[in-house]
């Protein structure tokens, strides 16, 4: 980000309250539903973590049941999307998302021909038995359709192995998710899950890189070109091109852009005095709609230790939080995990606690232990795996 003439505490407030983690929409909004959150604050990004639930209870209070109906009813689903990344986007956005995620197939496809001898003509084949093979409502675990396909799906040895590709069916599955003509299902409804079955849809991919531009900055303004390329893959000359059509402003001695229709509330915005205390997943849209963490902390705070990892590595140096954030009007204030042994949040605050942050606590630690059961952080991550993390929190600083 560029020299700013805004005041930090600013800007990070006004990004809290856009992303509704001020606690204003909780009375403006009582009973959003999911699909609302999201068409408001953007896409929940999706590894197979807590991040999408911790996410929707944060902004609106929602418990994981109302969440996995709206699953359920496909108000809002799981979707490869921008750079081919899973997001949980809300019904009215799965045709951008999927036309904002179609380039990632195509460039594991040409990547596979190029290295490992696949050819489109094989993977288009596969793609049409799978389509026969899938019904609307029986969702079809990959052993299942791996069996059902026979040969018709190759396996690719040992060099598909090194790329992390054993066979062609990932293409073929990965194309027609791209399509819309495929869906992941979770095999349990859960998003923090990842056992998947798949079932036919019809879901045309269709939008424009406006569309998605659109989009964004409603979301994460004021944002940067740059930041609006991280988020979409798209290269400078696409990005730009996308951001044209828009009316956008740059604010005094940054690189941000802001909506003009927002610019005189911006202007008129007053970052909250009394405190409102969030717990986060480390890849929620407060950071990564930017991924660029130094807007997020103070200097002080940057240089702390990262909990768990090796001597050197510091909180500020990181691209991504390596844990979960406790955030406070736009400002990582803390860092937390869950303890699935103990059945407690542990964390780390980088400010006194008051009565309003152990509330908070109180409430997530509660949401996480009777509705979630764990929080995880992406799919791989365990409580062996976060044991050196929960460690260095309960250690003495």
């Amino acid at each position: 980000m560029a020299d700013s003439e805004i005041p930090a505490a600013k800007l990070r407030a006004w990004w809290a309250h856009r992303q509704w983690l001020d606690g204003a929409h909780l009375d403006a909004h009582p009973h959003a539903s999911p699909a609302e959150v999201l068409a408001a604050t953007g896409w929940a990004r999706s590894v197979g973590g807590a991040a999408p639930y911790l996410g929707l209870y944060a902004r609106a209070g929602l418990s994981r049941e109302a969440v996995d109906a709206a699953v359920a009813a496909l108000e809002v689903h799981e979707l490869p999307s921008a750079r081919g990344c899973t997001y949980v986007l809300p019904a009215a956005d799965f045709a951008l998302g999927l036309a904002a995620g179609a380039a990632a197939p195509e460039g594991e496809l040409a990547a596979a021909a190029k290295h490992l001898g696949v050819t489109r003509d094989e993977v288009e084949k596969l793609c049409l038995v799978i389509s026969q093979l899938l019904t609307p409502d029986e969702p079809l675990q990959p052993s299942a359709i791996r069996t059902a396909v026979g040969d018709t799906a190759r396996s690719l040895g040992e060099a598909g192995k090194k790329r992390g590709l054993t066979s062609t069916l990932p293409l073929a599955l990965g194309l027609l998710q791209a399509r819309g003509t495929i869906r992941r299902v979770a095999v349990n409804g859960r998003l923090d899950q990842q056992r998947y079955g798949y079932a036919s849809w019809d879901q045309p991919a269709k939008g424009s890189a406006a569309e998605l531009a659109e989009r964004y900055f409603s979301w994460a303004a004021p944002a940067s070109l740059r930041h609006f390329r991280w988020f979409s893959g798209f290269t400078a000359a696409t990005a730009k091109a996308a951001v044209a059509p828009l009316d956008l402003t740059a604010l005094p001695g940054t690189d941000l852009l802001l909506p003009t229709e927002l610019t005189d509330e911006f202007a008129e915005f007053t970052p909250p005095t009394r405190p409102h205390y969030t717990f986060l997943a480390g890849i929620d849209g407060l950071h990564l709609l930017h991924r660029e963490l130094s807007r997020l902390i103070d200097p002080a705070d940057a240089v702390r230790p990262t909990p768990g990892s090796r001597a050197g590595r510091s909180f500020g140096s990181e691209a991504d939080p390596q844990t979960h954030v406790i955030a406070d009007r736009g400002r990582i204030v803390g860092l937390w995990e869950y303890d699935t042994v103990e059945q407690e949040i542990v964390h780390q605050l980088f400010v006194p606690a008051d009565a309003a942050l152990r509330e908070a606590l109180a409430r997530t630690e509660t949401f996480v232990r009777e509705q979630l059961g764990d929080a995880r952080g992406f799919s791989l991550d365990s409580p062996k795996s976060r044991a050196p993390k929960i460690a260095a929190f309960r250690s003495p600083h």
